[in-house]
């Protein structure tokens, strides 16, 4: 049975950073891809940050690039979400998301869709306040 398993989320203040991480169970990583997504109350569930544990290739969004950064350990089944330089907009909560899906290279990024994946974990709050 598949399982994810988010973590690191907090309060923190503008400027400051975060590491979630996303730990899988049920499956290898290696073969598949990890989405970090995040959604405010009210608001759709929007992509942040996509990454193909095949090869490693990343996709992010616009209002996280350069700030944010995906990265995996397929020994350890876990991927990682970097956030530096967060912002009050950066409040929501955070999901990992996986597919069966070997994507590779310049794919990520038409992966990188809540309707491109079926496993889910239960989220982790950032909050971003001074």
């Amino acid at each position: 049975q598949v399982q994810l398993v988010e973590f690191g989320g907090g309060l923190v203040q503008p400027g400051e950073s975060l590491r979630l991480s996303c730990a899988a169970s049920g499956f290898t990583l290696g073969y598949n891809a990890i989405g970090w997504f995040r959604q405010v109350p009210g608001k759709e569930r929007e992509a942040v940050s996509c990454f193909s544990t095949s090869d490693g290739s990343t996709y992010y969004a616009d209002s996280v690039k350069g700030r944010f950064t995906i990265s995996g350990d397929n020994a350890k089944n876990i991927v990682y979400l970097q956030m530096n330089s967060l912002k009050p907009e950066d409040t929501a909560v955070y999901f990992c998301a996986a597919d069966e899906d070997p994507v590779r290279g310049a794919l990520i990024q038409t992966k990188c869709k809540v309707s491109e994946y079926e496993d889910w974990g239960q989220g982790t709050v950032v909050t971003v306040s001074s």
